[in-house]
């Protein structure tokens, strides 16, 4: 007698479930990451280069400090603009405002009337001007484009008064147009005004502010 084979059941294998490739960044990109490597620290504005190469050498000379540390120093630039015709028309004052922000490189603000003045119909809270206040690297940044480029385009410019310090070594700057600076367009002008430019520094002087200044190629007369 022959046996019978019996079938063999198949064994019912469980379906895993099928894994979605993982996406791979592309390898030119791969690459240009490993060649870019570590970011580089940006380089300092070329005014505090030249200050701290040239002007705290010579200051040191100038007036006989006994350390780096005496030498005084930048602290802040503020701009700032007051604007009369805001009282009658304040979109003016936006215009204005724009125009301060792409100068300074930083956004402006609004600055309010204190008080009530009667006879300028002015009212306390209303908005009459704009300023800002830079510091760090925007001031040397700014500082060094009115010196290099901005006072330069001044018309009959023969220097700028040395008169104006407060005694306590800070230096102010009457512009009388705002053309002067490259970053405005003739074109997209709506009024013309003038603006203060005050520089606070360290010094406890006028005369030891003036020579700040002068060491970071500021024009005097």
């Amino acid at each position: 007698m022959k046996e019978q084979k019996q079938p063999v059941k198949e064994s019912k294998q469980k379906k895993e479930p099928k894994k979605e490739p993982k996406e791979t960044a592309p390898k030119e990109a791969v690459k240009e990451k490993k060649a870019k490597g570590p970011k580089q620290p940006e380089r300092e504005p070329r005014l505090k280069e030249k200050y701290v190469k040239e002007g705290v050498p010579a200051l040191m000379k100038e007036f006989l400090y006994s350390s780096p540390m005496q030498v005084p120093k930048l602290q802040k630039v503020v701009l700032n603009v007051g604007l009369g015709e805001a009282i009658q028309n304040i979109k003016l004052l936006d215009s204005v405002q724009k125009e301060l922000s792409l100068i300074a490189g930083q956004r402006a603000v609004v600055t309010k009337a204190k008080k009530d003045i009667a006879g300028f119909k002015l009212r306390k809270g209303m908005p009459i001007g704009c300023m800002v206040t830079l510091r760090g690297r925007r001031m040397y940044e700014f500082l060094d484009r009115l010196i290099s480029l901005s006072l330069p385009r001044i018309r009959d410019f023969k220097g700028v008064s040395s008169k104006t310090f407060d005694g306590r070594g800070n230096y102010a700057l009457g512009v009388k147009e705002q053309f002067i600076f490259p970053e405005i367009d003739y074109d997209k002008v709506e009024i013309t005004h003038g603006m203060d430019v005050i520089i606070c520094t360290t010094a406890g002087t006028n005369a030891e502010g003036k020579a700040l200044l002068g060491a970071l190629g500021m024009p005097f007369k």
